[in-house]
């Protein structure tokens, strides 16, 4: 069952409260699948959101943020770097070549990976003194031509190209199903990201995350593997896309 956000109870409700109810939705789900809800990340979107609501959910314990546009991902790490030392800083937006310099320096996570040119350009610009970068392949599970991601087919091809880059590290895949009330098709989606999923990782046992799911369909994508949810409107509201 998708629990939406209510917005008569959300103007009553803190940060924390919302984050605790999106945590208590993944337990649930995640009983409901028999699945430990330890092995699925919360991924708190926060794109377009002020510094001062990433603080309060940072102050609840959320560690995980997912930032769309480099230039604000930007100035919200180098802002944040000392009162959040602890943040991982995803990004989970389509990226140009032209600005991969700055995911490649300052995050943590790149969710959105369909290119080998951007792969190479990444590894190049990684510093040394930096863990490898996290890369999750983006695929366009719904083959829909207005979505970013690669095709199925060019999955395989991807990672052996993504595994041979010394500064960064496979973690798996990510997608964004068909915005739908169809939940068969959602399921549909996600059972053919999982099963894509589990085939990549035979060939590449160390990957571990299968990145789908979001406020809406958090449920179904628990059911069909997902290791990462990504919440944002559930914990900070509808977001604010003036200037974006």
């Amino acid at each position: 069952m998708v629990y939406p956000l209510n917005q008569n109870n959300y103007m009553m409700t803190t940060i924390a409260d919302r984050l605790a109810d999106a945590q208590h939705r993944i337990i649930q789900a995640a009983q409901i699948s028999s699945r430990n809800s330890d092995e699925i990340q919360l991924l708190a979107v926060s794109k377009t959101k002020p510094n001062t609501d990433i603080i309060a959910a940072y102050t609840a314990g959320q560690r995980h943020f997912g930032e769309n546009y480099v230039q604000e991902g930007e100035a919200k790490v180098n802002a944040l770097k000392s009162s959040c030392p602890e943040i991982h800083w995803h990004f989970i937006g389509p990226l140009q070549s032209n600005k991969s310099k700055i995911v490649a320096s300052l995050f943590d996570w790149m969710h959105t990976l369909s290119r080998e040119k951007i792969a190479q350009r990444l590894n190049e610009q990684r510093p040394d003194t930096l863990q490898p970068l996290n890369v999750c392949i983006q695929v366009n599970i719904s083959q829909e031509s207005s979505k970013s991601g690669a095709t199925v087919d060019e999955v395989h091809s991807l990672a052996s190209s993504i595994s041979k880059l010394p500064k960064l590290k496979l973690r798996g895949l990510m997608a964004i199903p068909t915005a739908t009330q169809d939940v068969l098709l959602q399921k549909a989606e996600f059972k053919k990201l999982q099963e894509l999923y589990l085939n990549l990782q035979a060939t590449y046992p160390d990957i571990d995350t299968l990145s789908m799911g979001m406020s809406n369909d958090l449920e179904q994508a628990i059911e069909h593997g997902s290791t990462m949810v990504r919440i944002g409107s559930a914990i900070f509201g509808e977001r604010d896309i003036s200037g974006n």
